[in-house]
């Protein structure tokens, strides 16, 4: 699903998805896009700025029902739009002018990290992990603290099975990075690591005073003690 309110970019985009055999459909507006989505879709690449509702607001009703990837664009080269828009639950960001190339190398790997982890979910054995007082259901890639689902993004899911599943064992960013996003790792995707890290501990309510879940061993990275 490709939503931007300029026609030109949109079919653009659609055309040359559809060059890669891929099927892609559009939307001008944030309710459109609401109204066609659904989940066989494999990815939504989102404007951050549309009219009348933006694409922050948007990728934030998205997150109430869905989890695949959301990619967003944006004419802004600010930090500050970086950090809201993963914030609320986005995948990756693409400033424009993008390359035609850079924007399908993105397509392609936030589809196929997916695809592993929907056929990962549905190959689990058992149904439950239970991290304390969250209770995992793998088959779904569902999240409940108590009786509370926690609603989790795509790569934050990701990032939390990867520690309950080596509990004890600590993660560097390299680790988390080349785990999660299987690609080779550099210094210049601290920034977007951390604030993935951030956005899961604060739904699990980890916070500085009472880390419960994930821990933050100092110099050394991350892990969830058995």
């Amino acid at each position: 699903m490709v939503v931007d309110d300029d026609k030109e970019i949109r079919n653009a985009v659609i055309n040359l998805l559809g060059s890669e055999n891929y099927i892609a459909k559009g939307a001008a507006w944030a309710h459109d896009t609401l109204q066609i989505l659904d989940e066989t879709y494999s990815l939504v690449i989102l404007d951050i700025m549309m009219p009348e509702k933006d694409g922050i607001s948007t990728c934030i009703d998205i997150r109430k029902k869905y989890f695949m990837p959301i990619l967003f664009l944006t004419a802004k080269n600010t930090e500050n739009d970086k950090h809201i828009s993963l914030s609320v639950g986005g995948d990756d960001f693409l400033e424009k002018p993008f390359s035609k190339v850079e924007l399908l190398a993105r397509v392609s790997s936030l589809i196929r990290r997916y695809r592993i982890y929907q056929n990962n979910s549905q190959k689990c054995d058992e149904k439950y992990v239970y991290i304390k007082d969250l209770k995992i259901d793998k088959q779904t890639a569902r999240v409940f603290k108590e009786k509370e689902e926690i609603l989790l993004t795509n790569i934050e899911y990701k990032l939390l099975m990867l520690l309950v599943n080596n509990p004890n064992k600590i993660f560097t960013l390299e680790n988390i990075y080349e785990s999660i996003w299987n690609e080779r790792y550099d210094y210049s995707v601290n920034a977007l690591i951390m604030v993935h890290i951030r956005n899961l501990r604060k739904k699990l309510g980890d916070t500085s005073r009472g880390t419960k879940y994930i821990k933050n061993i100092w110099g050394r990275g991350y892990c969830i003690e058995k």
